[in-house]
């Protein structure tokens, strides 16, 4: 039998979506086949419109060998799994002659845990009642929510927490949930042959693609206990996310009510004396921690050092004694054993990681008015360990409408731990970058406005030329404006200061459900919706609702942003542009995804104003535009007035 040509099984995947094929699919979909058969790496930039899942998925599937998918937003997984794989593999089976199986896998802590359900979490004694539901008021919020996850529970078939609509609290679901490190394990479980998350990771075995988000990728790849299943090829969407994603899952982080819950959870299990020496390392703790103030430890002081240190050996002390000790009075004691280990394991390895004192680590403190003070540590970079644990034994293909910054891919390669293109030798991984580009004519569909007369943004303060021009741009758009703001606060002197001013309809972040929003935005045109980060790469509005997308400002790091800092140091401090490669790289990937909400269909319409000067008179302006989609470019103000009337207009016309 003829192996089935690529062309033709695209030609049928998207037909069977329902989508048009599109010239740079096509062009993707023979590179991600072309490093399949090679077993060598891409980076593929794919524009908004590209139908960049189909470009992966049908190479993929026509491999035959076990894919694992990584995504980073549950939209996106949840695209893969109920539509287009189902879809493609129907389409392409009458030509591959086999079904692919797919599955979706995450974190243990994603799945509903029976034991816990039916068991009751182990609580500290002073948390009131053992059994969560008696103890949660019916009435109560929380009391609701876990009646509601014990009806789910009967219900379900995944146990999956992204399939409750609509969903439910945190601490709600903390209650009937477990972390890896808690889990008693399938065999010693009694109801570990229902278990969710073991179904789920079977599945998973037996599927030709597993569809997993970016944090389980973080974790197989740094725990060093293989999570995901063994896998040819691994392929990394919305991949400008991945660094953030697995710096987050390298990130330890103390409390001292953290330490309290682990002091209490393990004092039943061992001796009065060893319980006592953690107790008194817990409180030394907490008294340094009082007097914490926000920011770096370029050098731990010397207080923090001798309180970490007594937790550290209390701690290792109580997880040798707990192996050892039964205690007949403590119920179900497998799992309060299992849950009281989890926490001073955690303990341990945060207080030796920060002891220890690694020159690849940045400790700091944050203080939260509510909840006081943390400890935290994570890694100067995280390019080492991709490098290491990514790019060896498959073939990995990293895509994405937002890689090349600045105009090529060296930039994002190097964070991933990636030499500059081309270069070969030994330990170094090799690759490629294409940009397939986008369907969507940029240059005519939109318009890129630098409103240059505008007073340079501050730190602090209001800025009230910013608003007067804000309230005539929205004005002469007629609504239809997506705000996006550096700052939560910067959204929210907007929203004030401007439903004051303006008859249109203005959402705030926050004030609802990011989905709730987005559907009241795109369902009245008048509406503006403002917001911060997740709505910079949040949001799918096409046509009239959307005609402006306005940033306030250059998203640059805060210059007190203890991570971000340090690894622009660390950048100087190694003969590099520390500015360049760490706060212009991140202002420019957030940028290029906040301008990408604009264009979203092929009769999209609308302009990006930037309410920034210096995107059009810094040095650094034109690395930012040129990560930018390639609008028409103006800093006339009247221009771009009429041209947004113009488009509101027509708009307006085309709706009656």
């Amino acid at each position: 039998m003829t192996k089935p040509s690529l062309p033709d099984l695209l030609h049928a995947a998207v037909s069977a979506v329902g989508g048009t094929e599109r010239p740079g699919q096509v062009a993707m979909a023979e590179a991600v086949a072309e490093a399949i058969d090679d077993n060598s790496h891409r980076l593929i930039q794919a524009g908004t419109g590209t139908g960049k899942s189909l470009g992966y998925l049908v190479p993929a599937l026509a491999h035959g060998e076990r894919v694992v998918v990584a995504t980073a937003t549950l939209a996106l997984q949840r695209q893969l799994v109920e539509r287009d794989l189902p879809r493609t593999v129907e389409a392409l089976h009458p030509q591959l002659r086999r079904r692919p199986q797919f599955a979706m896998l995450k974190g243990r802590s994603n799945y509903l845990c029976l034991h816990r359900l039916h068991e009751g979490a182990p609580q500290d004694e002073e948390e009131g009642l053992f059994d969560q539901f008696e103890a949660a008021a019916p009435t109560s919020k929380l009391g609701q929510d876990l009646i509601r996850l014990r009806d789910w529970a009967d219900e379900t078939e995944t146990g999956d927490r992204d399939d409750l609509t609509p969903g439910v609290s945190d601490k709600a679901w903390s209650q009937i949930s477990v972390s890896s490190r808690e889990c008693l394990g399938a065999t010693k479980c009694a109801y570990g042959a229902e278990c969710f998350a073991e179904a789920a990771r079977e599945r998973a075995k037996l599927a030709d693609v597993v569809v997993t988000n970016h944090a389980l990728l973080a974790i197989d790849a740094i725990e060093g206990a293989p999570v995901l299943p063994q896998h040819e090829v691994l392929i990394v969407d919305e991949a400008h996310e991945l660094v953030s994603r697995v710096t987050g899952v390298a990130t330890g982080e103390l409390t001292p009510g953290q330490v309290n819950r682990a002091v209490k959870r393990a004092a039943k299990l061992v001796d009065e004396k060893t319980a006592d020496s953690l107790q008194t390392a817990s409180e030394s703790f907490e008294r340094v921690m009082e007097l914490a103030l926000p920011g770096r430890l370029e050098e731990v002081p010397e207080d923090l050092g001798y309180a970490l240190m007594s937790l550290r050996d209390a701690a290792r002390n109580v997880i040798s004694a707990i192996g050892a000790t039964r205690d007949k009075s403590v119920h179900d004691e497998d799992a309060v054993r299992k849950q009281a280990l989890a926490a001073v394991e955690t303990v341990h390895s945060v207080a030796e990681r920060i002891t220890a004192g690694s020159e690849y680590d940045v400790v700091w403190y944050e203080r939260h008015d509510r909840f006081g003070a943390t400890l935290r540590v994570a890694p100067l970079s995280v390019s080492g360990l991709l490098r290491e644990k990514l790019f060896e034994d498959r073939s990995v293909v990293l895509t994405s409408a937002t890689l090349k910054l600045g105009g090529d891919f060296n930039g994002i390669a190097a964070s991933l731990g990636l030499s500059a293109e081309g270069v070969e030798g030994e330990d170094v991984p090799v690759w490629r970058g294409l940009d397939v580009g986008s369907p969507f004519d940029y240059p005519k569909q939109g318009i890129l406005y630098v409103a240059k007369h505008l007073a340079t943004p501050g730190r602090e303060g209001t800025r009230g030329d910013m608003m007067d021009e804000l309230a005539e741009l929205i004005e002469a758009a007629g609504g239809r404006t997506l705000g996006l703001f550096s700052s939560m606060r910067g959204a929210k002197a907007a929203a004030e200061e401007l439903r004051g001013r303006l008859d249109n309809p203005i959402l705030l972040q926050g004030e609802e459900t990011l989905g709730e929003l987005i559907k009241r935005f795109a369902a009245d045109p008048k509406t503006c919706l403002f917001g911060t980060l997740s709505l910079w790469q949040g949001v799918d509005v096409p046509g009239p609702s959307c005609q402006l997308v306005v940033m306030d400002r250059i998203p640059f790091p805060r210059p007190d942003d203890p991570l971000m800092s340090a690894r622009q140091k660390s950048v100087e401090e190694h003969g590099g542009n520390g500015f360049m490669a760490v706060a212009a790289t991140h202002a420019a990937l957030l940028m290029a995804q906040g301008a990408g909400r604009l264009v979203r269909a092929s009769g999209d319409r609308g302009v990006v104003a930037v309410l920034d000067p210096r995107l059009a008179t810094a040095r650094y302006g034109s690395f930012l535009r040129a990560t930018l989609p390639d609008f028409w470019y103006t800093t006339d103000r009247n221009q771009v007035r009429r041209s947004l009337s113009a488009i509101d207009a027509t708009a307006q016309a085309d709706s009656k």
